[in-house]
């Protein structure tokens, strides 16, 4: 069954606009900044400018394409595209639409009932097709490449900014993105979950945590390794172990059918036999896509299925001392969950 016809099986709308970029991207194929999907039970429509009009035909097949140019105005066009489609009850990503978009809609559309509709193509997203599950396998051998171009270059006295741009650019290199600004902190600014990278200069006896990935044909990986420089104490060897056990333990717990919510607790479990589950404050991991935080956001309120693609994420975070995290991408199969991501897991002392 193909995204229209599983759209349509799970719509209770007969009609719904789309118009989140990567909701239009997912059903479409459409790249531009703009760009809005009406979807019908029988027709499938595609509105955009005439910015977009060739490039809209090359990648919206088996859409119904139209275009507007000035002075005709966007809304203006689509309320006389929902009227041509006899539509008389539309849904709409009240998700995602603003208030003014919607009380713009809701003035435009005299006589069509708008009806909020969230979260309907979001879910269809959740699990990867085949094709996905490819292209997010090729960004994190990506990701994975370019941590192994990284390591060498991770020295005292670099500052966390060449890091970054070190990320950033070769990414740039081999024709791929960042899929979000890359982390990259040290010493005690690693007890900052999303720190940004600063002019700080690694020092020795660091932890320096790094969190990136590469965007592949629109689709995100995600890591995040943690390294110490110079020389690590026990204080860092006991955090670092304690934080990889609870990154296994619940890859190995992961399988369809299985709450977000215990595999998440699992990892804080583990992490409290050390007496470190209190400076884990954030959830163990969400969906990737495309979107780096895809739907679901997190995975705590879900129930794992087969073809969902998640991060495995613990952290520890230490006011005044540093902090560490060790993050994975994993494909859950029938029979588990498979890593994406390959880069080494056990401690470097750089």
């Amino acid at each position: 069954m193909g995204r229209l016809e599983k759209l349509r099986a799970v719509s209770e709308i007969p009609s719904i606009l789309v118009t989140d970029p990567t909701n239009v991207r997912y059903l479409t194929g459409f790249t531009g900044s703009f760009g809005q999907a009406i979807v019908t039970e029988t027709r499938q429509v595609f509105v955009t400018d005439s910015r977009y009009r060739i490039q809209a035909g090359e990648q919206c097949l088996g859409w119904d394409l139209r275009t507007f140019q000035a002075p005709i105005k966007g809304l203006d066009f689509l309320r006389d595209t929902v009227k041509d489609l006899g539509v008389s009850r539309l849904g709409f990503e009240s998700d995602s639409v603003t208030y003014d978009r919607w009380d713009s809609l809701k003035g435009a559309f005299s006589g069509v009932e708008l009806v909020p509709a969230p979260g309907v193509v979001g879910k269809l997203r959740m699990i990867k097709e085949p094709s996905e599950i490819e292209a997010l396998s090729r960004a994190c051998a990506l990701t994975d490449a370019c941590w192994e171009y990284l390591r060498p270059k991770i020295q005292a006295n670099v500052s966390e900014y060449d890091l970054a741009l070190e990320i950033e650019f070769y990414f740039r290199r081999q024709g791929a993105q960042e899929a979000f600004s890359c982390i990259v902190v040290s010493g005690e600014r690693s007890a900052r979950p999303h720190g940004t990278p600063s002019d700080k200069r690694l020092q020795h006896g660091d932890f320096v945590t790094f969190d990136f990935g590469a965007k592949v044909d629109g689709y995100c990986g995600d890591i995040t390794r943690t390294v110490v420089i110079g020389e690590a104490s026990a204080r860092h060897k006991e955090i670092y172990d304690a934080v990889n056990e609870s990154r296994a333990a619940a890859i190995d717990a992961m399988r369809p059918g299985k709450l977000g919510l215990e595999v998440d607790q699992l990892s804080r479990d583990v992490l409290a036999k050390y007496g470190l589950d209190g400076y884990f404050g954030h959830g163990l991991g969400h969906s990737l896509g495309l979107q780096v935080h895809d739907s679901p956001s997190g995975m705590r309120d879900i129930e794992i299925a087969e073809g969902m693609v998640l991060t495995v994420e613990p952290g520890v975070y230490i006011e005044g001392f540093g902090g560490c995290r060790i993050e994975d991408d994993v494909v859950l199969r029938a029979s588990g969950a498979e890593c994406l991501t390959k880069s080494p897991r056990e401690l470097l002392i750089l």
